[in-house]
């Protein structure tokens, strides 16, 4: 009988950072050290190059690789992560200087899409995504294939030996494509059955981390992962929210944003994000306690603008208020809501937001109905509005809400309670 120790050690990670002035790279870099820690590994330094451009052959230059291959022997560093996309070129000659495994953001990013897929769906959009993006990276794979094993930046097809391939790999790619087809369709004919029934829906979309599926919990108790960590979240939650005013919506939690998002990242959750291009109402949430906070809404509403969203109300939700030193600082207006969804602040008037943009036009009515009048009932509860009814000795006493075309008919009915 073997005998082994199945607690795993914490990996340590080295930050890589070049500032071409392309973006903040300082901004970035603090949101790499995020994403490292999501991977469950422990950021212990990082290193900023400034430089015109990344160098060919390894992406830091010569002198400042042999800085950190000396680093890394002295803190016995596991991986090395860099803040920018490399090539297979650049990754085989920074491994083979410092004997270090190396990392990108992507693939770093993909780390964590792998552990937080928990449906089908989830599952095997990541695994599409790890294999596109490995296919062009398997040319001269030797030694630092040998590195692949349970850890950052290896998890799923990295371990499956897949790499030696690459017509496997293609058939692979095809057969999921297949699947995620499938699902597709699927979820279209969900979509259209709720268009058909009538069912209204809301999107939470939002920079990773903002606070979206704590919102979720908070108004629907939909138990959804809830997190201090990036990508907390990566499938999508449906759940069925009533309204003060009585309507009841569909609300969806989707996938979180990261600046810098590679594109084909983004075509790989397409379906998951179209979740919010379809929906009817959008709650574009953020976290207001970040500084910058202004430059993640920017991310989001550029994503929205690319999937046509732009004719869709959208209700821009600060959450963290309660973290924010003066939230009067922050935009006010009609389409601007301050909340904590964390303790509840500020939820009643995000309703109330939500309730001002349904696309059609209601009101609750408190009703008596004259017995001769018994036929308006059947009326209403054949458009879905009739709440409740009880028969009295004065008529039939119903609360119902009313889309805006049958006013008309009620109103001369309508009694204060």
């Amino acid at each position: 009988m073997e005998l082994y120790d199945n607690t795993e050690k914490i990996q340590k990670a080295l930050l890589v950072g070049i500032d071409t002035g392309e973006y903040d790279a300082e901004s970035s870099m603090n949101e790499l050290y995020e994403l490292v820690q999501s991977a469950g590994a422990e950021p212990v330094a990082s290193i900023m190059q400034k430089r015109d451009k990344p160098d060919g052959a390894t992406c830091i230059g010569s002198g400042r690789l042999q800085e950190i291959k000396d680093f890394c022997t002295e803190k016995e560093i596991d991986f090395i992560v860099f803040d920018t996309e490399l090539t297979p070129t650049q990754i085989r000659n920074i491994e083979t200087e410092t004997d270090v495994r190396t990392i990108d953001r992507t693939m770093l990013i993909l780390d964590i899409f792998a552990i937080r897929a928990k449906t089908n769906e989830g599952k095997l959009q990541v695994e599409l995504a790890q294999l596109k993006y490995l296919m062009p990276r398997l040319s001269g794979k030797g030694k630092e294939m040998s590195r692949l094993g349970g850890g950052v930046g290896t998890r799923g097809p990295g371990e499956t030996k897949l790499e030696t391939d690459k017509r496997h790999i293609r058939r692979k790619i095809e057969y999921l494509k297949n699947e995620l087809e499938h699902i597709t369709n699927r979820r279209d004919h969900l979509r259209a059955r709720r268009k058909k029934d009538g069912v209204i829906t809301v999107a939470i979309v939002g920079y990773t981390n903002a606070g979206k599926s704590t919102l979720m919990n908070t108004l629907t108790q939909a138990g959804v992962l809830s997190e201090n960590k990036l990508f907390a979240t990566l499938d999508p939650t449906s759940r069925a929210l009533k309204l003060p005013n009585g309507v009841s919506v569909m609300m969806i939690d989707t996938v979180g944003l990261v600046r810098r998002l590679p594109h084909h990242l983004v075509e790989a959750f397409k379906s998951t994000l179209e979740e919010a291009a379809l929906a009817d109402i959008i709650l574009n949430v953020c976290d207001a306690s970040s500084k910058e906070y202004k430059l993640h809404l920017d991310v989001t509403n550029q994503l929205l603008y690319d999937l046509g969203c732009s004719d869709r109300p959208i209700v821009t939700v600060f959450n963290k208020c309660d973290l924010v030193g003066n939230p009067d600082d922050l935009p006010n207006g009609k389409e601007y809501v301050r909340i904590c969804a964390k303790n509840g602040i500020g939820t009643k008037e995000l309703l109330r937001a939500i309730e001002r943009n349904l696309p059609v036009r209601l009101r609750k009515f408190s009703l008596l109905i004259p017995f001769d009048k018994a036929s308006l009932l059947s009326v209403l509860r054949k458009a879905g509005a009739l709440q409740s009814e009880k028969y009295t000795a004065d008529g039939i006493r119903a609360e119902a809400i009313v889309e805006e075309p049958l006013w008309y008919m009620v109103e001369q009915y309508q009694i204060d309670l």
